[in-house]
């Protein structure tokens, strides 16, 4: 599969599903991307337990990254030390000095699932893993907020914000899995 043919919608069915950490924030902005990957749930598992800020970094394709300075491009490669994120653990964001995520549940090759809290709001975030035949993987991503003060405004700007970084997410991503 070639990265510039991945796209980043759900279908309906992904986003009429219940996942996890549905029920722990009264979002008022619900945020679906969904991309199919070039291999086993088991081998993307890896590469999603590592990401992060002061982690493997957000992973982007290497035409992108040529523009970032070092210190700010993402690991190429799986690191053992990298691997053992656990429930309660607790993960810098890009979204502020404080900003974090915790990680509320996990299931190996299944989904990760991390909560935050901003100000007054609540978010999640879950990235649900599925097999698609025996080496592909359909990775759906559901971001949850609420309560939020300007929905329209978080919608519109934070939709279009999460929609280009989940596209470069699963361009760097395919083409980790397939070098």
């Amino acid at each position: 599969m070639s990265t510039g043919r991945l796209l980043v919608r759900p279908t309906r069915a992904e986003e009429e599903a219940v996942l996890p950490g549905d029920d722990l924030v009264d979002a008022d902005v619900v945020m679906d991307r969904a991309f199919t990957l070039s291999a086993a749930p088991e081998r993307v598992w890896p590469w999603l337990v590592q990401l992060g800020k002061d982690r493997a970094g957000w992973y982007l394709p290497r035409a992108v990254e040529r523009a970032l300075p070092r210190s700010r491009r993402a690991l190429r490669r799986l690191d053992p030390a990298l691997q053992g994120l656990g429930v309660g653990d607790v993960i810098p964001d890009w979204g502020g000095a404080d900003a974090t995520f915790t990680v509320v549940s996990l299931e190996p090759a299944s989904h990760l699932l991390f909560g935050s809290t901003r100000g007054r709001m609540q978010l999640t975030w879950c990235l649900r893993l599925q097999p698609v035949g025996t080496d592909r993987t359909r990775l759906h991503l559901r971001l949850r907020l609420g309560p939020v003060r300007h929905r329209r405004l978080a919608a519109v700007v934070g939709g279009f914000v999460d929609l280009l970084t989940v596209a470069g997410l699963a361009a760097g991503l395919e083409e980790r899995l397939t070098r």
